[in-house]
């Protein structure tokens, strides 16, 4: 399996801000290859060079097996965070100028359209305009205008951003089946669904990668830092517990991260004479653990 996307050594600066910085990576042909990192990391500009908006100022870029040069290709296709369709058109006319800005003809684009309207539950909406559409179907809406003319390598930005649950699984299961045709970059905040979806994580911080690889490897680098879950009954104090190093409360559970040698049990043992312990879990760091713990302010990332 080669790579749909080779990136080595790109480098990319606006004025004396780098932005990109010797970024080298590989994306797999046919994965869901997630894309994570905190705001003004430099995730938009390297997703853009992909898109051949911007240029590298340094490095080379290849994607689909062709280097940079001018547009995009018809073969590459982006829905975009910020949604943008055409209000006053039905849904039906969007999908086919869609359809034919990628070089699809009109006989052909008829069944696409069709078989996804009625796969995302808007078969009855294609004669309405886009105007009188819920956020949710509007966004559906350009999910299919993006993947409608079946491109090679589609890049997803925060997908699932104002869907219910419902429309949520729906979106994911469609997008877990373009892996059979196409090779998926996956843009998001939710590190809970980068874990559950995507064959491999990438992590740019400050223009520089600092986690590439599939969610178990990952795990393994940062295995070192034992992870405590626990779920604590009422108001139990935290504070100066033997041995954890720091802790991220996600509200209802916190995650109790221990130094060198610390001892689980004698966390749990200080937090059942304080309190009464409604869960406690010894667990690999989350996604989402390691994500705070690379880009919280004033941390350092060796």
């Amino acid at each position: 399996m080669g790579a749909a996307v080779e990136i080595v050594e790109v480098t990319k600066a606006f004025g004396t801000q780098v932005a990109v910085d010797k970024l080298s990576l590989a994306v797999p042909e046919g994965s869901i290859y997630g894309f994570i990192g905190p705001n003004g990391s430099g995730k938009t500009t390297t997703l853009r060079m992909i898109m051949r908006i911007l240029h590298p100022d340094r490095g080379t870029l290849r994607v689909l097996g062709r280097a940079a040069g001018g547009a995009a290709s018809d073969d590459v296709a982006y829905l975009p965070e910020e949604r943008g369709l055409y209000r006053s058109m039905t849904v039906r006319a969007v999908l086919e100028y869609y359809a034919a800005l990628k070089g699809l003809r009109a006989r052909d684009a008829k069944k696409p359209i069709e078989d996804w309207l009625e796969r995302l539950g808007l078969a009855a909406h294609a004669h309405k305009k886009v105007s009188t559409l819920s956020k949710g179907m509007s966004q559906k809406v350009q999910f299919i205008a993006t993947v409608v003319a079946k491109p090679r390598l589609v890049i997803l930005d925060e997908p699932f951003s104002g869907l219910d649950p419902v429309n949520a699984i729906v979106l994911r299961e469609a997008i877990l089946d373009l892996r059979k045709d196409a090779t998926v970059i996956f843009s998001t905040h939710d590190m809970s669904t980068a874990e559950q979806m995507c064959d491999s994580i990438f992590m740019i911080h400050r223009g520089k990668k600092v986690l590439d690889g599939t969610l178990e490897s990952i795990q393994d680098t940062y295995g070192g830092v034992d992870t405590l879950k626990v779920r604590l009954e009422g108001s139990v104090s935290l504070e100066d517990l033997p041995n954890v190093a720091s802790m991220t409360d996600f509200g209802k559970e916190q995650e109790l991260h221990l130094g060198p040698g610390g001892d689980a049990q004698a966390v749990l043992a200080e937090l059942m004479r304080r309190g009464t312990v409604r869960h406690f879990e010894l667990a690999r760091p989350s996604l989402q653990e390691i994500f705070v713990r690379i880009a919280r302010p004033g941390e350092e990332h060796a």
